[in-house]
């Protein structure tokens, strides 16, 4: 499920409230992108000639992490060891002035900063070339794990200026990406004096099981080195997930663990939970990305689930809200940050919702050539209630662009007498227009949305309630191009029509008032009025 609006706005109010103080420790990188025009091959070597127009530097890595919980709200505090070198003093000068704190970095002279620096021909990536930091001595070690602790207890580290002592970590977040830092060294700074919350993101996490982490957030390919085994193909991958998850925490030590899957989204293993089959965990949609955009997106998932959770939000909340951020940044270019403003007004805008068909045609086959899954559903929608919206929002959760078509004025006289609709075809698609799990809305005039759907050709199609595929005249139509006929569940005592006779009779003074549910008997699929 995707994080709502008022969940999001919710977190966002109480960081703003908090400001609780998170800790990233791990292993910082500057991501360069050289960006120009490819315009010929060079007569040297079959490669493009790139012509500069920009370069841009920006923390990546464990500092990406950092800058993106600042940004949205947090004080954060940056450990890691960093070159006496020029990468390593640009890479603190972006992270303060993102407002991250750095007093307790540890540069190290005679040491690289590590730095990735990509060659972005129009756009796409043409070569990325890694200068990476040697292994760090003992000394240099040691150094990381005294930083650690003075920054998770708020004190001064060595000559760091400022004040001697400040706020305690709510947060502490490790970012071990094999460049050097030391679980051996970290574990029992950590262990001996931990924060409300734990939170790992490294490309081995068994390294880590022993400090017991609240939450880690593997990878698939990172899963799958822990299960020592390929996790499948597509969809197939979340249920071989499911499926390990007691093997996943114990071999991480975590209480509950977030696989992001990519297209596929995020599953989120809780030790607490009795999980047995893909419906019963809590999962994430995510927005797909090419490859050329896709960086750091990962960084800043990490990022929003340890903010959240350092302000007691439930771990499904969080990590809802933490893919609503990476939701943001996989739409920019480059390595890219997710305000908290900017995080609002995604999850908040219906932007250009109600479309026409020639628009939703553009739309969905811009969404399925970005690998978005596409779920259609449709009906009158007159009058919203609690049913349509507990469907609508089943619906969103089986793919990745929502379409709802809704039939115009003339239609619903047809289906449902001439009494009907009590509000208009443009009020109706404004009300669905501004809920945050559908996508676009569109409106049609014929008895049946099938003209509709030979159109846009849609992956899943859903209905609800008391329905089989085979009653469906859509049914044949869908499963002709591929694509798959849902039912999902009803509301009882959810429909229109029992809405409308109940304020009838209220007004009328012969009913009994409007909180009474319809007859007995007369529980309707939520998507029997739809």
């Amino acid at each position: 499920m995707s994080a709502d609006v008022r969940s999001v706005r919710r977190v966002v109010d109480a960081v703003a409230a908090q400001e609780p103080v998170v800790v990233v420790v791990g292993d910082v990188i500057l991501d360069r992108w050289t960006v120009g025009a490819a315009e010929r091959v060079s007569r040297e070597a079959p490669a493009p000639v790139v012509r500069v127009t920009e370069t841009i530097a920006v923390p990546g890595g464990a500092a990406n992490t950092a800058v993106n919980a600042r940004a949205l709200g947090a004080r954060v505090r940056m450990v890691a060891l960093i070159g006496d070198d020029e990468t390593g003093r640009v890479l603190r000068d972006r992270l303060e002035a993102a407002g991250v704190d750095t007093r307790w970095l540890v540069a190290v002279p005679g040491v690289t900063t590590t730095c990735k620096d990509r060659i972005v021909g129009g756009d796409r990536v043409v070569v990325r070339v890694d200068d990476l930091a040697g292994p760090p001595s003992a000394a240099d070690t040691a150094l990381l794990a005294e930083a650690t602790a003075a920054a998770v207890r708020g004190t001064a580290s060595g000559d760091a200026p400022g004040p001697a002592t400040d706020a305690r970590a709510d947060t502490v977040v490790v970012c071990d990406y094999d460049l050097g830092v030391d679980a051996t060294a970290i574990v029992p700074v950590l262990g001996q004096d931990r924060p409300t919350n734990v939170v790992v993101d490294a490309h081995d996490l068994s390294r880590w099981r022993t400090l017991r982490p609240d939450l880690v957030t593997p990878n698939a390919s990172e899963a799958a080195a822990l299960l020592g085994r390929d996790l499948g193909q597509g969809a197939d991958r979340a249920t071989t997930v499911v499926a390990a998850r007691d093997e996943v925490l114990a071999v991480t030590g975590a209480r509950n663990a977030v696989v992001t899957l990519d297209r596929n989204g995020t599953v989120l293993l809780e030790a607490a939970g009795a999980d047995s089959t893909l419906s019963d965990v809590h999962r994430t949609r995510a927005t797909p990305a090419s490859e050329q955009q896709a960086s750091g997106a990962g960084d800043t998932f990490c990022a929003a689930a340890s903010v959240a959770l350092a302000v007691g939000t439930p771990v499904r909340e969080a990590v809802s809200f933490a893919q609503a951020a990476a939701d943001v940044v996989v739409r920019e270019a480059g390595t890219s940050v997710c305000t908290a403003d900017a995080l609002v007004a995604s999850v908040s805008a219906p932007a250009e919702t109600v479309v026409d068909h020639d628009e939703l045609a553009a739309a969905v086959e811009e969404a399925r050539r970005a690998g978005r899954r596409i779920v259609f559903t449709n009906g009158c929608f007159d009058v919203v209630h609690r049913g349509h919206t507990t469907y609508l929002r089943q619906a969103s959760e089986l793919g990745d662009l929502l379409v709802v078509a809704l039939n115009d004025d003339d239609s619903v006289r047809r289906l449902k007498g001439p009494e009907r609709p009590i509000n208009t075809a443009e009020d109706r698609a404004g009300v669905l227009a501004a809920l945050a799990c559908v996508d676009l809305v569109t409106v049609f005039a014929t008895d049946t949305p099938i003209p509709l759907i030979e159109r846009i050709r849609p992956d899943v199609y859903v209905k609800g309630g008391d329905y089989s595929p085979e009653m469906l005249s859509e049914t044949e139509v869908v499963r002709a191009h591929g694509g798959e006929v849902v039912m999902v569940d009803y509301v009882a005592e959810h429909s229109t029509s029992a809405v409308v006779r109940r304020i009838r009779e209220t007004a009328a003074g012969t009913g009994t008032g409007a909180g009474t549910g319809a007859p007995t008997g007369e529980a309707t699929a939520v998507s029997g009025d739809a």
